[in-house]
């Protein structure tokens, strides 16, 4: 896979608790010149990568309930609806792992239904991708998650935080494809650094990769 071929696979990722405006500038302007899907950095900096981003093609992606997935519903809408509000185009939900993995599906998918209400209510579509933290759950239960996600109208599923336990596998991400069939996005995310390990992830059915080294993953490539 060529350069520019795979650079439209990654949202390229700054979102540790040291992130700051320097960080934020640098990743974006990294997506420009590589062309990058996305840049996904903390809703502290949606305003800001939005003016850095406008005219580039290159889209807006934040975070919700990040990175517990803790927050009550009704605080992931308000916060996904103020990521909008500032010039988000995705957002990067955790559910409520802890609840997925109890059996509380009811409670699950009214999480996940709370945010894409809210941002439902946009002038534009707003993507909305869901985590599920999959190194905390069985594969029982991130089939359950994959299916939550899809009967509640998210877009997309995603593997993990990248603060979790572990990060993304093939393994995980042909599960996730195989629950969700070919209609909805898989992002791959947590712990992919190289060119090799992003290919597999594509070769296993992801269709976006969230990492922060997507520089190095696509200087990785062939020319």
């Amino acid at each position: 896979m060529r350069k520019a071929e795979l650079a439209k696979y990654i949202d390229h990722t700054v979102l540790g608790p040291d992130t700051d405006r320097a960080a934020v500038e640098r990743v974006c302007d990294e997506a420009t010149r590589y062309g990058f899907c996305a840049v996904c950095i903390p809703p502290t900096y949606v305003a800001l990568a939005r003016k850095l981003l406008r005219d580039t093609g290159v889209k807006v992606c934040t975070v919700v309930g990040f990175p517990h997935g803790q927050h009550k519903p009704e605080v992931k809408a308000f916060e996904a609806k103020a990521a909008v509000d500032d010039g988000a185009d995705e957002v990067d939900m955790v559910i409520n792992v802890a609840a997925l993995r109890s059996g509380d599906y009811p409670y699950v998918i009214s999480d996940i239904r709370a945010v894409r209400e809210a941002i439902d209510k946009a002038p534009r579509p707003i993507a909305l991708k869901v985590i599920l933290e999959c190194a905390l759950l069985s594969d029982e239960q991130k089939e359950a998650g994959a299916i939550l996600a899809k009967a509640a109208g998210a877009d997309f599923v995603k593997t993990s935080t990248g603060f979790g336990p572990g990060g993304a596998t093939p393994e995980d991400v042909a599960l996730l494809r195989r629950v969700v069939g070919e209609g909805m996005g898989v992002k791959a995310a947590g712990g992919i650094r190289d060119y090799e390990t992003a290919v597999k992830m594509i070769e296993a059915g992801a269709s976006r990769i969230g990492a922060s080294k997507g520089v190095q993953i696509v200087e990785g490539a062939p020319e």
